[in-house]
């Protein structure tokens, strides 16, 4: 347990300084701190590129992960448009164009700095050094990953949820661990899935909202409908990700 010790310090940090900002009205910002806390800790483990995952890795990672967010969206919304909650709201050319733009271009700069680098990057690093087991170290860096996110969607801000969605959202949010956690595995890079997570923040968010915000897509039954945060999402980024588990597998099995 003691050799745990510097990679679980490092989570109760980022959960109790993230929750402080998430419930004090500082959402926006609260990702933020994970890029000190990672700077801080990689002093104390003198992580190399590699084993933080700061190598590009091959193209047919980067294939699979803009795979992932235009699959399981577009089968959302197409699902979405046959049971008939459906309508398209007119875009803001130079906001809605401007946030999908910067979210695709610098949003994978940014996860990398905040949340991939953290959770996919250093933490990954820190228990794969440990002599953890890639797998172990994927099902512990996804529960991780869940944990920090439980104060946002709790604290009542923007992106709250009613209290009976919540369990629905961490079982989604499992999954979305799952995915990235999987492309670190398969492709020894935290490029990957930071590009990967950033589309799939920048077309769910804009297109099917955040919290209780509807998108532009107008789906209003995000308890059935939502990518992220409906009964849809769990089934849809649950099929995927099994899928992406076999399709990966002769990479992962390559991991020492």
């Amino acid at each position: 347990m003691k050799k745990y010790i510097v990679p679980l310090l490092a989570v109760i940090i980022a959960v109790a300084i993230t929750s402080t900002m998430d419930f004090t009205g500082y959402t926006n910002f609260s990702a933020l701190p994970l890029l000190g806390i990672i700077i801080v800790f990689w002093l104390i483990l003198r992580q190399s590129k590699k084993e933080f995952g700061l190598v590009f890795g091959k193209a047919k990672y980067y294939g699979l992960a803009l795979l992932y967010p235009f699959l399981v969206l577009g089968a959302t919304a197409f699902i979405a448009y046959i049971y008939g909650d459906f309508s398209v709201r007119e875009i803001n050319k130079e906001k809605d164009v401007l946030y999908l733009v910067s979210g695709v271009i610098i949003g994978p700069i940014m996860l990398i700095l905040t949340e991939e680098g953290f959770f996919r990057g250093w933490l990954w690093g820190a228990f794969r050094k440990t002599g953890m087991s890639p797998k172990k170290t994927l099902l512990v860096t996804s529960g991780l990953f869940v944990i920090w996110h439980i104060s946002a969607v709790t604290s009542g801000t923007e992106y709250g949820l009613p209290f009976t969605q919540v369990p629905i959202y961490l079982i989604n949010a499992t999954l979305l661990g799952l995915i990235w956690g999987t492309l670190r595995w398969a492709s020894h890079s935290v490029i990957v899935p930071a590009v990967c997570h950033a589309v799939w923040n920048a077309l769910a968010y804009l297109f099917f909202g955040f919290g209780e915000k509807v998108g532009l897509l107008g789906i209003t039954d995000t308890f059935l409908l939502g990518p992220e945060v409906g009964y849809l999402g769990i089934v849809l980024n649950g099929l995927f990700f099994l899928w992406l588990w076999k399709a990966t597998k002769n990479s992962r099995h390559n991991t020492k």
